[in-house]
Parts: structure tokens; sequence; C-alpha cells
């Protein structure tokens, strides 16, 4: 068997390794394709150019990372707590005492130990607003019925 083959499954080792050390699930589909080039250098003798052999490996790489985007990518498992990292959407539905009158459309409200702007019409302090959407760090709000 030819040394290139070695080097090119060696690539794939190293990279692959690489994608376990630091994930990002990219180094694994290159280093995918550098095992694919090993395989086809095994075939086809190991008679290929060193400049062939970088051309053939860069389609390869793109074809396996094209693979990965159109057919992989976000098919992972589904969260059982989709809204976990987004508390202001956690929020939607709340009814919250004012803390700072809605004054010109902006006011404030308390929820556990943080402050929120809100966004309404205007009402006094103590009216109870219902958190309707969020915007950005701003929580759109109406007065509760």
């Amino acid at each position: 068997m030819p040394k290139i083959v070695y080097f090119w499954w060696a690539v794939a080792l190293l990279l692959i390794v690489g994608e376990i050390l630091a994930p990002g699930v990219f180094m694994l589909w290159l280093g995918i394709a550098a095992a694919a080039m090993g395989v086809i250098l095994l075939l086809t003798g190991a008679g290929m150019s060193y400049l062939w052999q970088a051309v053939i490996f860069g389609v390869l790489a793109f074809v396996s990372v094209g693979v990965y985007w159109r057919f992989l990518r976000g098919k992972g498992r589904v969260s059982d707590q989709p809204l976990l990292n987004k508390r202001g959407l956690q929020l939607i539905g709340l009814t919250v005492p004012l803390l700072e009158p809605i004054v010109d459309g902006l006011g404030k409200v308390q929820i556990g130990d943080a402050r929120w702007t809100v966004r309404g019409t205007d009402a006094p302090v103590g009216t109870r607003v219902v958190v309707e959407s969020v915007d950005g760090m701003t929580l759109n709000v109406r007065v509760a019925e």
C-alpha cells in the first residue's frame, strides 16, 4: 500500500480527533473527505499527482460539508425546554403589576429579581398588565381585564 494513502488516513484521523476535542461538526466532514481520498488512492493505485489529490480532496470536502448542511444540520434532538435560554419568551402570558407607570408608551415591571421595560398604552403604577410579546429586552404589554 502506497505511503500517500496512509498520509490521507492520518489526516482523516487527526481531523476526526480534532472534532472530538473541539466539537463543532465541521472537522468531522473534512476528516470524512480525507478518508475518502485515501480510499480513492488505494483503489486507483496512488498514481495521482499531489495537485490532483488536493483538487479532489477539495471537491470531496465541499460535497461532504454540503451534505451535512443540506440534510443533517438542525436535525438533532428536539429540546424538551425550547425556551430555556429565552427568558423574555418565557414571560408571555404572565400578568404583573406595573412598578413604574407607562408614560408615553414606556414603563417598568419587576419580575422576580429583574426589572423589565414594558411598552403599552399609558397606565398608572400598580395596574396589572399581561405580557403579550417580546421585542429584544422590552416586553409588549396590555392592561389586564
